[in-house]
C-alpha cells in the first residue's frame, strides 16, 4: 500500500482525517450548545444570531465530508476562531458589545478632501475599563503565524500579520469619533512566537494587556469503543497572548466639577452627611426596600473637582459609579416598586383606566411583574457599593415629571434620592456628539448616554430604543438595562 511522506499509509491518513472531522463536528455542537445555553433572549438578537449562523455553518462545512469519501490533507475550520471569540464575550468584563464578527464600516477624509467609504473586519467591538477598544483574535498555531506574508511552513499566499495589523490600525485612527477605539486588543489563543511579539512590540508599540482572562474550557464528549467515553477540552488561559495597541492616547480624562443635590422648594433642602440621610429615609418611611438599596450606595462626593482630586478620593467611572438617565430614577421611586401593587390591583378596572388612561395596560403589565420580581431587589446588586450620578439635563427632567405626575411618597422618595447622588454638569462624550440628531437618536438621551460615557460610568437605562440605536451605529457603549416602572400618584 502507498506511504505519504510521513510514513503514514493513505489509509491510515485518510482514517485520522475522519477522526479529525468528527472531532470539530464536535466542537462545533459545543459552541452552539454554549451560545444557546449562556446567552438569554435578552442578548441582543444579532450578535447571538451572527454567532450561531456562523457556528453552525461551519459545522454544515464539516458535515460535508461523509466517511467513504477522501477526506483533505489538512483540514481548515474556523471552529478554533469561534470558541476564542465566545470565550472573550463571556467575560464579565467586556461590555457594550456592539459588533460581533463584522466589518465596521468607516467614512473619512482623504488629503483631497475627498470622503472615502472602507471597512475593516473586527472580532467584537465593545467596551473595556470604560473604554472602546476593538478586538482581534487568531486561533492559528504560532508556528503558522507570518510577519511579513509569502509561504510559512505549509501556509501559502499568507499576507502577513503586519499587514493586517497595519490596515487595522490605519482604519482605527482614520475613523469617526464615535466608532473610534481607545486601543486595539489582539488576542491569540493559542499564542504568539517571540520573534512576532517582539516585532508587535517594536513596531506597533504593543504591550501586555493589563486584565487576565480566567482560564476556561470548551468540552464535548466522545464515545469510544466498548462503552467508554471520552472527554475532550479546548482550555484558554494555558498559553494564550493577549496585546493590546493604543490607538488614541488622547482622551479627554477630565472630570467635570460636581454639585451634590439641587435645594429645590418642591424637593427641600440638601443634606450631605451620610449619616444624616440614613436617619431621614427612616424618619420619612419611605419604604423598607427603597432604604435598603439606597443604605447599599456610596455616599455623594462634595467638590469632585478633577481627575486627579478623584484617584485621591478613591473614585473613578470605571466600577465605581454608575449613571442614572430618567427612567431609572423613576422607577427607585415608583409607588409600584414602594409597595403600592396591592392598592393597585384592588381598585376597580373603571377607576385605573380614568386614572392612567391609555397607559392603563401599561401600567397593569408593571404591576404584575413587580409582584413576580421586585425591581429594588434585581437591581441591589447592580447598585451595591456604587455611587450614582445624573446630569443637569436629568435632573431636570425628572423633577418636573415627579412634580406634575407624582404622589407625595414618590415626591419624597424622589426628594431623598437626588440627596444622595452626584448631579453633574451636562457633559456628552466627543464620540457620542459626533453621532447625528435624529428621532432614534434625540438630543436629550444624547447628552444623558454621553455624560456617563465621558465619565466612563455605565448608564442604567429602560430605554433600549436608543440602545439599539447607538449599537446600529457601530458605537460600543456600556449600559444596563433595567425593567421600566411609571410613577402611579402613589
Amino acid at each position: 500500500m502507498e506511504r505519504s511522506s510521513f510514513g503514514d499509509t493513505e489509509e491510515t491518513r485518510s482514517r485520522k482525517g475522519v477522526i479529525e472531522i468528527e472531532r470539530a463536528k464536535q466542537r462545533c455542537k459545543a459552541v452552539i450548545d454554549r451560545i444557546q445555553s449562556t446567552y438569554s433572549d435578552s442578548m441582543r438578537c444579532n450578535h447571538r444570531t451572527t454567532l450561531l449562523r456562523l457556528a453552525q455553518s461551519e459545522l454544515s462545512f464539516l458535515s460535508r465530508f461523509p466517511h467513504l469519501h477522501p477526506v483533505p490533507n489538512s483540514l481548515s475550520s474556523n471552529i478554533g476562531h469561534l470558541e476564542a471569540v465566545v470565550h472573550i464575550l463571556q467575560q464579565p468584563f467586556v461590555k457594550g458589545v456592539s459588533r460581533v464578527c463584522k466589518p465596521v464600516s468607516l467614512s473619512f477624509l482623504e488629503n483631497g478632501g475627498q470622503n472615502t467609504k472602507k471597512s475593516v473586519h473586527v472580532d467584537i467591538v465593545c467596551t473595556l475599563n470604560g473604554n472602546p477598544v476593538w478586538v482581534l483574535v487568531s486561533a492559528r498555531n504560532p508556528k503558522f503565524v507570518s510577519w511579513n506574508g509569502g509561504s510559512c511552513g505549509n501556509q501559502n499566499n499568507n499576507k502577513g500579520l503586519r499587514t493586517r495589523i497595519l490596515q487595522v490600525v490605519d482604519a482605527a485612527a482614520h475613523s469617526l469619533p464615535s466608532t473610534r477605539p481607545y486601543s486595539i486588543i489582539l488576542f491569540f489563543s493559542n499564542g504568539l512566537d517571540q520573534s512576532i511579539r517582539a516585532n508587535l512590540e517594536r513596531e506597533f508599540g504593543a504591550s501586555e494587556f493589563g486584565i487576565e482572562f480566567p482560564v476556561s474550557d470548551f468540552g464535548f464528549s466522545e464515545e469510544l469503543e466498548d462503552e467508554w467515553i471520552y472527554i475532550h477540552k479546548r482550555s484558554f488561559g494555558l498559553s494564550v497572548c493577549i496585546l493590546e495597541i493604543k490607538v488614541d492616547q488622547s482622551r479627554n480624562c477630565s472630570v467635570p466639577t460636581v454639585e451634590c443635590g439641587f435645594k429645590d422648594p418642591l424637593l427641600g433642602a440638601v443634606s450631605t452627611k451620610e449619616g444624616d440621610l440614613q436617619e431621614e429615609c427612616i424618619g420619612l418611611t419611605l419604604g423598607g426596600s427603597f432604604c435598603s438599596l439606597i443604605s447599599r450606595m456610596k455616599p455623594p462626593v462634595l467638590d469632585l473637582k478633577d481627575t486627579e482630586f478623584a484617584r485621591e478620593k478613591g473614585i473613578s467611572g470605571e466600577g465605581d459609579m454608575i449613571n442614572f438617565d430618567t427612567t431609572a430614577l423613576i422607577a427607585l421611586v415608583s409607588g409600584i416598586s414602594n409597595g403600592a401593587t396591592e392598592k393597585i390591583l384592588s381598585t376597580s378596572e373603571r377607576e385605573l383606566r380614568l386614572r392612567f388612561k391609555s397607559n392603563y395596560e401599561f401600567v397593569i403589565t408593571q404591576v404584575v411583574s413587580e409582584i413576580q420580581n421586585p425591581i429594588h431587589v434585581e437591581l441591589n446588586s447592580v447598585l451595591s457599593g456604587k455611587r450614582g450620578m445624573i446630569c443637569e439635563c436629568v435632573c431636570s427632567e425628572f423633577k418636573e415629571l415627579v412634580s406634575m405626575c407624582g404622589g407625595e411618597n414618590e415626591k419624597s422618595r424622589a426628594g431623598h434620592l437626588l440627596k444622595c447622588i452626584m448631579v453633574v454638569p451636562d457633559s456628552p462624550s466627543a464620540r457620542m456628539m459626533s453621532l447625528p440628531n435624529t428621532r432614534k437618536l434625540a438630543f436629550k438621551n444624547k447628552v444623558c448616554f454621553g455624560t456617563g460615557d465621558h465619565w466612563r460610568a455605565p448608564t442604567l437605562t429602560a430605554n433600549m430604543a436608543f440602545v439599539r440605536a447607538i449599537s446600529q451605529t457601530g458605537m460600543s457603549l456600556f449600559t444596563i438595562e433595567h425593567r421600566p416602572r411609571a410613577l402611579t400618584g402613589d
